[in-house]
């Protein structure tokens, strides 16, 4: 997903003389194609993040157009006051992106898991949240980005990440990208775990449960009107989302039922437990423990279904 976001940061920094690149001190040579095109509009602000959102705030209030670069946990945490206060009040259009979403950066500990950053932005008045699902997703999510008149936070994983789409999709703030079409469950997927949704529905189909799966990319806005069919047409929906359970996509659905009591499918949060990660393991170890993977997903859907199917008789 990175290189995907330097070739296009690259190519919509040429297009348009308002990009300007700020990194908090990573992703140095991802980022020599841009700075051989645009020497003048990179700047490396060094470990010091919140300082870069403030910087990113006044090239915006300039008439430029900042995007900010460095690891999930560190753009969002540690910069929270910043993105609330100098961004988001001021609704000023900075691209805030995060790189290693969820357990990406399992192996590094608790420092690195990006596991609450969707809980505490989503709240923030103005700020819109992508989470690309793929490096197609990736170039679509950075272009309505750009083309956004407020705050963005775009969440990435950081590479290797398998394909969704066979072919570009269209990309649309707040419109998610319908992957498989099934008449019993809806899984709705976020980011990186949309192609973990699709293997589950794999697995459900050789069971004789038949799934919907959505990439739902951008977490605010909910795609509302995706959400109200999806629990109209289906016996069970579930979100699944590399992020803690609590507050996340998950949480934002959770609240969305319960503003809409007429419809009630069977409803489950797939995310991580509300603890720490102390164990050492890379990201497929860490989805194993926290039963992320596709296996613990179908399997806790098939007991969803067949407590629906008898609720329902």
């Amino acid at each position: 997903m990175r290189n995907a976001f330097a070739s296009e940061v690259t190519a919509l920094a040429q297009a348009d003389e308002r990009v300007v690149l700020l990194s908090g001190d990573i992703g140095n040579r991802l980022f020599n194609d841009f700075k051989a095109a645009c020497p003048d509009r990179f700047l490396n602000c060094g470990v010091a993040e919140a300082n870069m959102i403030g910087t990113a705030s006044g090239l915006a209030l300039s008439g430029l157009r900042p995007i900010t670069y460095t690891i999930t946990t560190f753009t969002t945490l540690r910069c929270l006051e910043q993105i609330r206060l100098d961004i988001c009040y001021h609704n000023l259009p900075v691209v805030v992106v995060g790189v290693g979403a969820g357990l990406s950066y399992s192996a590094l500990n608790a420092t690195h898991h990006a596991l609450e950053d969707l809980a505490v932005l989503r709240v923030l008045p103005n700020i819109v949240i992508l989470c690309p699902a793929d490096q197609a997703e990736v170039h679509g999510a950075l272009k309505a980005a750009l083309a956004h008149n407020g705050p963005v936070y775009i969440r990435l994983g950081k590479k290797g990440e398998p394909t969704v789409h066979a072919q570009p999709p269209q990309f649309e703030i707040g419109k998610w990208i319908p992957l498989r079409e099934g008449r019993d469950v809806c899984l709705l997927g976020v980011g990186t775990m949309a192609h973990v949704a699709m293997e589950a529905a794999e697995l459900l189909a050789g069971g004789g449960l038949q799934s919907s799966v959505y990439s739902c990319h951008t977490v605010k806005p909910l795609d509302e009107r995706v959400l109200a069919d999806a629990c109209a047409r289906h016996k069970v929906v579930v979100t699944i989302e590399e992020h803690a359970a609590a507050g996340g996509f998950g949480g934002a659905v959770a609240e969305w039922l319960g503003d809409h009591p007429e419809v009630r499918p069977a409803f489950h949060r797939f995310g991580t437990a509300d603890r720490f990660m102390y164990e050492a393991g890379e990201q497929e170890h860490a989805r194993e423990i926290f039963g992320l993977t596709p296996a613990a997903i179908a399997g806790r859907v098939r007991e969803l279904a067949g407590k629906a199917s008898v609720g329902a008789s």
